[in-house]
């Protein structure tokens, strides 16, 4: 019998063979699939999340988790289509056009799919137009933009600039980050929130949607 509590400890320490072999196991059991993501892989995310922000944990653990829980999700997700309570909202990201830096952005997309989102990561360069896009096509309800070069930062005010453009701004809410971003540029180019880490994107998304 499946070890539940064992499965969300495999994915807070990172345990990706195990976590997958416990979620096998507890999906032949007729273990509920949505209870397996709301009660044991989100918890786990949010775990490692808080250990996270009080420095009991550090980016390779994170990376660890979340690729656990990713390994678990694979087997989850085909049972959930149709299933409208599989996502607690939809977020496009990406590190913008002229900046190649991938690792944070990473960080907070596995840590937002984690906790519930479903996450569209368009990469890295991104385009205005491709943002655009991807916010029609998805119909997101969060754009997530980062950045890691002073130089490339401004490229954010442009992405909103194209969504206004686009008359897209109304329906979507925008949150910046990466490490030369902080909440006073956030606020002077228009963006709906700022997070300085992977676990404060998760409760800043959660707050531009009012979720609890």
């Amino acid at each position: 019998m499946a070890d539940l509590i064992q499965l969300k400890d495999s994915i807070v320490k990172g345990r990706l063979n195990d976590a997958v072999d416990l979620t096998r196991v507890a999906l032949d059991e007729g273990t509920d699939p949505q209870l397996l993501i709301t009660d044991y892989m989100i918890t786990a995310m949010q775990e490692i999340g808080q250990k996270f922000q009080d420095k009991q944990a550090y980016v390779p653990e994170l990376l660890m988790a979340a690729r656990a829980m990713r390994g678990a999700l694979n087997l989850v997700q085909p049972l959930l289509v149709g299933e409208k309570s599989v996502t607690i909202g939809k977020i496009v990201i990406g590190t913008v056009f002229g900046d190649l830096h991938d690792i944070g952005k990473h960080l907070v997309a596995s840590m937002l799919e984690g906790c519930g989102f479903e996450v569209i990561d368009l990469g890295v360069n991104v385009s205005a137009d491709a943002f655009v896009k991807a916010v029609k096509e998805h119909d997101a309800d969060i754009l997530a933009l980062s950045a890691l070069l002073t130089t490339t930062m401004n490229y954010m005010k442009t992405v909103i600039d194209a969504m206004d453009q686009n008359g897209l701004r109304p329906k979507v809410k925008i949150m910046v980050g990466g490490a030369p971003v902080n909440k006073l540029f956030a606020d002077q180019i228009g963006a709906d929130g700022y997070s300085a880490n992977a676990n404060e994107a998760v409760h800043c998304a959660k707050q531009l949607l009012n979720i609890q």
